[in-house]
């Protein structure tokens, strides 16, 4: 292994690789990823795999257009010679209360401001695009066929080799223990594996990321929460978009492979890491969606898993670099949309550790904001 980088990266997920893939396309040479797993080991390759433009704040829509736009020519981009499967056939929101409604139409003005081509939808048009969908609890619909689903193994998988390219190393099954500094400046990270030396480090671990960032006594206002998903046997296509509800907790989409994959949110789950499942979830899971989509009832469920949502107070990531610490760098905090803003992560982290001007100003999505109480509030999230 090598005892000196000059940025090191910690967390070998979409952010990881994609911020590796950014840097060393413009010019970095020294440039290590370390994590204490496998690739894409963590919240990536246990995320829903959905991305969707349709947000509530004027950031996440920027963010997650850009990302779409990237995701739609991945391949060609990342010189990827398999497939990132980017199934791009839209996500339809459904709202159970006039007050979402309302919230919908508010979303939708400033998603079309900004180039979106999102739309509201009587529930009958709702039921020409998904006939089985119980319209009798619903209100009305949100539709953009750009969103969609991609595999996230296999887009972190592109990312990867395309930094591997050009010249990234990476060091999987290799865990930080120490982010060393001196006179308030990074100098170098301690790993089970030895220890290298470094003047930047990028906190790229989302559900960790508070851990990592206590070793350099940085205490970020992030917690990591429990999220479950599951997954049925596969059958013939029969639901193209991701069907999702802020107000029914639920989202539920028919992968490239023809299985199931739905989650849901709980305020209740377990904030201490742990990535087992539960049956409640996979009983709260089955009455939502025997209310809104019955005909899916009758599929076997196959499996279930865990994954965590680092959460803010805003449900906003965090991006910038350490007030207190120079050479410390934060790209966390994602609240469950990371893989989404992916693509994305990696030029604005890029730009911001080498001083360029920003693709887009995610300045206000610094740590300080939660000092001063500029939170940018998002409210279209499960």
């Amino acid at each position: 292994m090598k005892n000196k980088a000059e940025v090191v990266i910690i967390g070998a997920g979409i952010s990881g690789c994609s911020i590796a893939y950014n840097l060393a396309k413009k010019g970095v040479k020294d440039i290590v990823v370390i994590d204490k797993s496998y690739i894409c080991s963590g919240s990536t390759g246990r995320c829903g795999a959905g991305v969707r433009m349709q947000w509530g704040t004027e950031m996440n829509c920027k963010i997650a257009k850009k990302s779409i736009e990237f995701y739609e020519h991945a391949n060609e981009i990342l010189e990827y010679e398999r497939d990132v499967e980017f199934k791009q056939e839209g996500y339809l929101l459904v709202a159970d209360t006039e007050k979402e409604l309302i919230q919908f139409k508010k979303n939708i003005e400033l998603q079309n401001s900004l180039g979106i081509p999102s739309k509201m939808l009587t529930l009958q048009e709702a039921r020409e695009i998904v006939p089985y969908l119980n319209t009798d609890v619903l209100k009305g619909a949100a539709f953009c066929k750009k969103d969609g689903f991609l595999n996230p193994f296999k887009t972190t998988d592109a990312f990867y080799r395309a930094a591997k390219r050009l010249g990234v190393e990476f060091y999987t099954f290799t865990e930080a223990t120490d982010v060393k500094v001196e006179n308030n400046k990074v100098v170098g990270v301690e790993t089970n594996k030895g220890y290298i030396s470094t003047n930047i480090v990028v906190n790229a671990t989302n559900g960790h990321s508070k851990r990592l960032s206590d070793m350099v006594g940085l205490d970020i206002p992030v917690y990591s929460e429990r999220h479950q998903i599951l997954v049925t046997e596969p059958v013939e296509p029969m639901q193209g978009p991701m069907v999702m509800s802020f107000g029914l907790n639920f989202y539920i989409q028919q992968s490239p492979e023809g299985s199931f994959i739905m989650g849901r949110g709980d305020e209740n789950e377990p904030r201490d890491l742990r990535v087992t499942s539960s049956w409640h979830f996979a009983e709260e899971m089955a009455k939502t969606i025997e209310k809104v989509l019955p005909p899916i009832m009758q599929l076997r469920m196959v499996r279930q898993w865990a994954g965590l949502y680092n959460m803010t107070p805003d449900k906003q990531p965090i991006y910038g670099k350490a007030e207190n610490v120079e050479g410390f760098y934060l790209a966390v905090g994602y609240s469950g949309h990371g893989f989404m803003f992916g693509p994305i992560t990696g030029v604005v982290m890029s730009e911001m550790i080498l001083g360029e001007k920003p693709t887009i100003d995610v300045s206000m999505l610094n740590l300080n904001r939660f000092k001063t109480g500029n939170l940018i509030l998002e409210p279209s999230v499960v």
